[in-house]
């Protein structure tokens, strides 16, 4: 049987540097050197070898929806939340209620927020 681990996610952002400035205050993560090419991509440290690619895509047409998106989890999300807050990023729960979190039937607490390119991003507790 083949298996699988996550290696990293790659958006298409509008301007790579206000991605990174975004990434890096909200989650203060480590940019890291792009391996793969010179091209003006530029990598970031989820940890544990995961990393997040943002590609410059300045004229690309970008289209969200709440259920694409991914999710990142924090074993202190209340002390995330209040880190959001404290950066003026709106959240909300699922159903976009403002500045409300939401725990799931199984104990979960989440919330959702934007990037500048406006794709959805979920921080929960599910460290387990």
């Amino acid at each position: 049987m083949i298996t699988f681990s996550f290696n990293h996610i790659a958006l298409s952002v509008k301007d790579v540097d206000a991605s990174i400035a975004f990434y890096q205050k909200v989650f203060q993560l480590e940019e890291i050197k792009n391996t793969a090419s010179d091209s003006k991509t530029r990598w970031l440290s989820l940890g544990e070898g995961k990393q997040l690619h943002l590609i410059p895509r300045p004229n690309a047409e970008i289209k969200i929806n709440k259920a694409v998106h991914f999710a990142l989890a924090t074993s202190d999300i209340d002390t995330f939340i209040t880190h959001l807050a404290a950066l003026n990023i709106e959240y909300s729960d699922w159903k976009n209620t403002p500045n409300k979190d939401y725990v799931r039937n199984d104990g979960i607490k989440q919330v959702y927020f934007q990037d500048p390119d406006g794709y959805w991003i979920e921080v929960n507790n599910d460290t387990l």
